[in-house]
Parts: structure tokens; C-alpha cells; sequence
């Protein structure tokens, strides 16, 4: 028989444990001041912890304890899609998935008070079956999508910004291993695509590119399931870097800029053309600017400098950072909408660092002083139901693209 405290959500501990690191029951039991096999029971939900002991497990996970109280918005069964999901530990790819599902529900609670712009993408990319792509399908589709996204034929000075306006949700986290980049998934709550990109050891060039692979996730890959992921794991990364790469660096223009590369020559692409010199290498490549050998000789001298580890220009350009969620908030606190403690008490259950951290604000903002502003945005009503509230019904993105 259960007992202990009704309505507790016996898998919000699990959640908790994996986005905060903790791999087993015994090091969350030693937290707690329990054995191990009384965390087991509260996890599997075969008994429910007193009221004592939920504040206990809410301090140890750094959570409120209302957490363990909200059912778990149900995004479907799509897939995550993890770019080195081959080399990453298991626990390192259960931390990044749970840290996902934080993204996601905060991108809820800020949808209830704000409406983001509409998931845009071409309708041509609405049925593809990944398994019938050839390369120059991939790259009529990277055409496709700078046509419809009306971003021309040149170099893309921000892609987090591009697929923001798109109506992708981006959020950054640092994932403590350089065996992750980014993770991917669709939501059929509101059928947007999430992007969670790695805040580790990060240069606006490599930005660009994990932004770029895992947009070509949601675009290629939206009908994939788990079974097809794992089948076909090194196919389906080929397709995202190939159409991230073709996005990039579109055929044509990019290929009569890079004749004859050279290192030297990519090098100073760099700076225009806003990727780094080892995808440049292998864009060379794909387009058969290159053979095969020139593209090891190129690879070699680029490890000869220590490329690998840092390239020249890394430092010299800011990374760019998601802006959606963060200019939402900002949003909601500047026209008085809602307050931060508000957004604290009553909204989130995570803390404040975690939710300014995932959506790109700076970690101290919630601890920060709140600006007031004298003309407010004019309210509507919500269709559901939460926590009391307002609605500004304002797509700020596409209104500053009208401007």
C-alpha cells in the first residue's frame, strides 16, 4: 500500500537525479539519510516519501519541492538525437536528455504568457523519408530551405538566430564532456523542434555548425524513431553534417571562393564565410574541389598546428547565444506581466540558474533587480489553465524583422 504524501510523481526523482548527475540510487540515498532500498521504492513509486523526506530529496536535487508534484509534459515519443550518442557515457547522454526535458518545460511555462513565432519551414521537407536521400537531395534541400528562410546565397552571420526566427527553441547548457555537441527533438505538444547546443569549450565557429547539424536533425530526421536511430545511426549523422555543411556553405558560391584551398586560404574564408577551417576542409571535399589525399595532406597540417584543439580567430569572435526564451522572459518581467519572484514561486520548479542558464540569460539574472517600464503590453486571457497570469500576445522576433 502507498503511503506518505499523495500526488508525488515517483518518476520527476529519476529526472532530477539524471539532469543533475547523480547515476545511482545510493549516492541520492546517502544525500537523503535513507538506504538505498527505500530511494528504490520512492523511485519505482511503490511507496511515496513523507512530507519531511520530499523536501529532503527537493534539497539534495536542488529542485522545489512542487517538482516532484507537476506531471511530466508528454513530448511525444520522438526521438533525442544526440551527435556522438556513440562515443558519450551513458550517464553523460541521461544528464543532456533530462536537461532537454528542463528546456522543454520552461519553454511551456514562458508559451503560456507568450506566443513565439510559428515552426516555419518549407512544405517540401514535410514528408522526407531519410532513407531514400541521396547526396543531391540533401543539397536541394539546403537551397530549399535558404530560399524559404529568404537568406540568399552567402555566408549566415548567426544560425541560432535563423532557425529562432524559424520557430525553433534553442537552449545552451554546458554538458561537462566534449563527447556531446547538441541534442535534438521534436515536441508534439506544440510541434516545435528543441535544440539544446553545449556551452563546453565553444567558439562562435563551432557554434555555427552544431546549431546548423542539429537544425538538419529536425529537418531530415522529424519521422525517425528509436529503432531506425540505432539501426542507422552513422547513416543519419552523415545526412545531418552533409545538409549542415550544404546549409553552410551553399555549392556554388562557396565553391568559387574556396578554388585551389589551401590552409592558408580557408583561414582567411574563416572570417567571411563563419565556419571553421576543418568543416571547410571537408565542404572541399564533398564538393570534389579536392581528392581524397589532398584532403588527408589538408588534415594533417591542420593537426601539425594544433588546430585541433583551438583554431586561429576561436577567441576573437563571441559565441552566439539563443535569444527566444531569454527575450520572452526579459519580456515578461519588463512590462510587468510577471515578476521574477513570481516566476520562481509560481511557474518554475527548477531555480532560477538553471532556467536562465538553458535559455541563455546570465546565469545571476532572477538574482538581479527588475526594470519597470511605463507602456505595457496589452493582455489577453490564456485558453488553458495555470498558474494565475497573463498572456502578452506579442511575437517579438518577427516584429523587430518588420522594423
Amino acid at each position: 500500500m502507498r503511503e506518505g504524501t499523495a500526488r508525488f510523481i515517483a518518476t520527476r526523482i529519476r529526472e532530477a537525479r539524471d539532469a543533475r548527475g547523480i547515476p545511482t540510487l545510493t549516492s541520492l540515498a546517502s544525500l537523503v539519510g535513507v538506504d538505498t532500498s527505500a530511494a528504490s521504492r520512492w523511485e519505482a513509486g511503490t511507496t511515496v516519501p513523507s512530507a519531511e523526506k520530499v523536501l529532503e530529496i527537493a534539497r539534495a536535487l536542488n529542485v522545489r519541492p512542487s517538482y516532484f508534484f507537476r506531471p511530466h509534459f508528454d513530448h511525444g515519443d520522438a526521438p533525442v538525437f544526440l551527435r556522438s550518442l556513440a562515443s558519450a557515457r551513458k550517464r553523460d547522454l541521461a544528464r543532456q536528455r533530462a536537461r532537454l526535458r528542463w528546456l522543454q518545460e520552461v519553454s511551456q511555462v514562458v508559451q503560456h504568457y507568450v506566443n513565439l513565432p510559428p515552426v516555419n519551414l518549407p512544405a517540401s521537407v514535410a514528408s522526407i523519408d531519410y532513407r531514400q536521400l541521396r547526396d543531391e537531395d540533401i543539397e536541394g534541400i539546403a537551397s530549399d530551405l535558404r530560399a524559404h528562410w529568404r537568406l540568399g546565397n552567402q555566408p549566415i552571420g548567426d544560425v541560432v538566430e535563423v532557425v529562432e526566427r524559424a520557430g525553433f527553441v534553442v537552449g545552451r547548457d554546458e554538458m561537462g564532456t566534449t563527447a556531446l555537441d547538441g541534442l535534438c527533438n521534436w515536441s508534439v505538444i506544440d510541434g516545435r523542434p528543441y535544440l539544446l547546443l553545449a556551452e563546453d569549450k565553444m567558439s562562435f565557429f563551432r557554434r555555427q555548425m552544431d546549431a546548423a547539424h542539429e537544425m538538419a536533425h529536425a529537418v531530415l530526421h522529424r519521422h525517425v524513431n528509436d529503432s531506425q536511430l540505432r539501426q542507422d545511426f552513422e547513416l543519419i549523422e552523415t545526412q545531418a553534417f552533409r545538409l549542415a555543411s550544404a546549409f553552410l556553405m551553399p555549392a556554388d558560391s562557396f565553391a568559387l571562393a574556396a578554388r585551389s584551398p589551401t590552409l592558408g586560404g580557408l583561414l582567411i574564408l574563416k572570417d567571411r564565410w563563419r565556419v571553421s577551417v576543418k568543416a571547410m576542409i571537408r565542404r572541399c571535399r564533398d564538393l570534389d574541389l579536392i581528392v581524397k589525399d589532398e584532403a588527408v595532406q589538408l588534415y594533417k597540417y591542420y593537426s601539425a598546428k594544433g588546430w585541433n584543439r583551438e583554431e586561429p580567430m576561436d577567441r576573437t569572435v563571441p559565441v552566439s547565444q539563443p535569444r527566444l526564451l531569454a527575450k520572452a522572459l526579459t519580456m515578461l518581467v519588463d512590462t510587468r506581466t510577471r515578476s521574477k519572484a513570481d516566476l520562481l514561486a509560481n511557474d518554475f520548479t527548477i531555480p532560477g540558474r538553471d532556467v536562465a542558464t538553458l535559455v541563455g540569460l546570465d546565469p545571476d539574472w532572477f538574482e538581479t533587480g527588475e526594470l519597470v517600464q511605463l507602456v505595457r503590453a496589452e493582455p489577453r486571457q490564456p485558453a488553458g489553465s495555470h498558474s494565475a497570469g497573463k498572456v502578452v500576445a506579442v511575437d517579438f522576433v518577427n516584429r523587430r524583422q518588420r522594423s
